[in-house]
């Protein structure tokens, strides 16, 4: 038993040292079973019909969030991945109603980082996003925060 023990700590030990150690900030990031990764984030895809709030919950319920898009280049990984038939909750909304866009995460709302549809956002009464094809192209729609959609999970990913 008392060798077992110590031939367990060395190896742990040696793959501390070998592996990990010699790796850590050279991108040994990691997402869950099923969730696509980017260089920082993971990426869920749901087809669980909710509204906007519910959404958000199921996503934080698996310790992420609604979809923040950050960059162009975020932007065309996730159309890449979606489904053109159907509709994508991100976390962008305007909970005081007043098109004061905020994102889930806090981060601030950019609109040099922004892919609204042409006449989006449109609908005073719609105050949830999601991201849809129309025409063959990708982009942001408003819409009410009621209506059922499928939605996109993010989280940061996660590093050894």
């Amino acid at each position: 038993s008392f060798n077992i023990m110590n031939t367990l700590k060395i190896t742990l030990l040696m793959l501390y040292l070998y592996v990990l150690l010699p790796n850590i900030g050279k991108g040994w990031g990691c997402c869950p079973e099923n969730w696509i990764a980017s260089n920082t984030s993971c990426y869920f895809i749901s087809f669980k019909l909710s509204n906007w709030t519910e959404s958000e919950k199921n996503c934080a319920g698996v310790g992420a969030h609604l979809l923040v898009i950050n960059t162009k280049e975020e932007q065309l990984l996730i159309y890449q991945k979606l489904d053109k038939r159907f509709a994508y909750y991100m976390g962008l909304s305007d909970p005081e109603r007043t098109y004061q866009w905020q994102w889930v995460d806090q981060s601030p709302y950019d609109k040099s980082v922004t892919f609204w549809h042409p006449g989006e956002p449109s609908d005073n009464n719609e105050h949830c996003v999601f991201i849809n094809s129309v025409k063959a192209n990708w982009g942001w729609n408003n819409a009410p925060c009621h209506e059922s959609q499928n939605s996109v999970c993010e989280m940061m990913k996660i590093y050894l």
